[in-house]
């Protein structure tokens, strides 16, 4: 209903304040606790529960909150505290049932069964979301955008329909970025709890590296929204906003789809929705910047916690600094020598063995100075047969290699066309140049600029050994090039 307040909608769907009250308070926990198990057995119960099965349930969550109170909304009722778990979990139900969490229609027969609330299953669903948050993602939502609003095609045929889809893309753009800053903002707060060293090593290299740092915001830097946002945001003003013949199509679209609406309705309302989509744009890079500034306050915090672990929980750190103190003041103003019989006395180390690993060799050795010779000028004048040697070299340098277009004119002159496939098996290399062809095959199959795909038997059969083709001179691991 247009103008109605958030407050009077919500309030009349779920039939009063106490919906949410008990939420709050000091007997929240048990209430969520018991909210949540209700929910899930109900959601497996179509039918219903039957009223003794949900009052077992109640005073199964119950017994997990001796300090639940009842208050003056439960009839404040000190002798309640005394009653037995089956009479309190009664009342419970009672008041469930007031709220509007839990449903007991009326039936024509004896039976007396529970429904759970359907907001309530909706707010439980929410709970659940905000206590287990799923790893963040950053898909190509964005990357889409600048697609759509520079393909010149779609946005002749179908500009109305392109702007909704950019406001929708955006916005779900905006939410990835905001998922991420709250997904970094509970490692950091999760790094800041840890207590050892190596939940610490865990959260960083497992954890974080695994749902962040690899994933979306790998994901979030690939996408080079810097470069590509300012441009869509020039491309919004050139082509839609200033365009008439643009702005007259939109509003048609607009109108046919609301006959109702007038001509200046439907003009406002394509002009709001591109100011809209401009202002959303304009807000991603900054929300961006927040996410690279969490992630390397994550950083400077970790390596911060590290130290910090490292030098008050080493378990034998007091004894190792006691030993090298106690080796200091003995050999206080004194060289280091390495015959045993200049050394003082020291306590007895117990070790089975002590040895250089590495020999002598290992230890610090000062560099050896050696006499600066003087160097030969180089002629200032070159003949022209230098510059032809130079050229030669350059040319046959350039074409011994390993470049991706060398990898590439490789492929192209493989027969087949595009999706044809070519074994390992029926490759003909001959000579330098043809290993030259088949090192840069291999170096650059995954490199965005091949045109041409790999498949590995290795990948493709992990649990056999994978077969080996016999090439002239070499013998390499069976796979497959796929023309792109």
């Amino acid at each position: 209903m247009p103008g109605e307040h958030l407050s009077t909608a919500l309030f009349r769907e779920t039939r009063g304040a106490g919906f949410f009250r008990i939420l709050s308070g000091t007997n929240a926990p048990f209430y969520v606790d018991v909210l949540d198990s209700l929910e899930r057995e109900a959601s497996e119960r179509a039918e219903g529960m039957a009223r003794e099965e949900v009052v077992a349930l109640i005073g199964e969550v119950l017994e997990h909150h001796p300090g639940f109170e009842f208050d003056g909304e439960l009839g404040g009722n000190p002798e309640m505290q005394l009653a037995g778990t089956r009479d309190k979990a009664r009342l419970l139900l009672e008041h469930l049932l007031k709220c509007h969490w839990l449903e007991e229609p009326p039936r024509r027969d004896w039976r007396r069964t529970i429904h759970f609330d359907a907001h309530g299953a909706t707010l439980i669903a929410a709970l659940r979301k905000m206590a287990w948050p799923e790893a963040a993602v950053f898909t190509d939502k964005l990357i889409a955008v600048c697609g759509m609003l520079f393909d010149e095609t779609e946005i002749s045929a179908r500009p109305w329909q392109i702007v909704e889809n950019c406001l929708s893309n955006v916005r779900e753009g905006l939410n990835e970025l905001w998922s991420m800053q709250k997904s970094v903002q509970r490692f950091t707060r999760r790094q800041l709890e840890e207590e050892t060293l190596g939940g610490n090593l865990a959260m960083v290299f497992d954890d974080f590296s695994e749902q962040m740092s690899h994933a979306c915001y790998a994901e979030l830097v690939r996408s080079r929204l810097p470069l590509r946002l300012p441009e869509a945001v020039q491309r919004i003003h050139t082509r839609l906003m200033d365009d008439a013949g643009t702005l007259a199509e939109m509003q048609t679209e607009v109108l046919r789809r609301n006959p109702g609406m007038s001509a200046e309705t439907a003009r406002a309302k394509v002009h709001q929705s591109l100011d809209d989509l401009v202002n959303l744009v304009e807000r991603v890079l900054p929300m961006a910047d927040e996410v690279d500034r969490r992630t390397a306050d994550f950083t400077r915090r970790s390596l911060a916690r590290f130290r910090y672990l490292q030098d008050v929980t080493g378990e034998r750190r007091t004894e190792v600094k006691a030993l090298f103190e106690t080796a200091n003041r003995l050999l206080a103003r004194k060289r280091l020598s390495l015959h045993a019989a200049d050394l003082p006395e020291l306590p007895a180390l117990r070790l089975p063995a002590v040895k250089l690993p590495a020999g002598r060799d290992s230890l610090y050795a000062p560099p050896v100075r050696r006499t600066p010779l003087e160097q030969e000028p180089f002629e200032d004048t070159t003949s022209d047969s230098d510059r032809d040697d130079g050229l030669r070299d350059m040319q046959r340098s350039l074409r011994d290699s390993l470049s991706i277009q060398r990898a590439n004119k490789f492929v192209q002159s493989l027969p087949g066309g595009k999706g044809d496939r070519i074994g390992s098996g029926d490759l003909s290399i001959s000579g330098e140049a043809g290993f030259t062809d088949l090192i840069s095959l291999l170096l650059h199959s995954e490199s965005p600029e091949a045109r041409y795909r790999l498949d590995v038997e290795r990948v493709l059969h992990e649990e056999s050994e994978p077969p080996v083709d016999t090439l002239e001179g070499c013998a390499v691991e069976r796979f497959s090039i796929i023309k792109k």
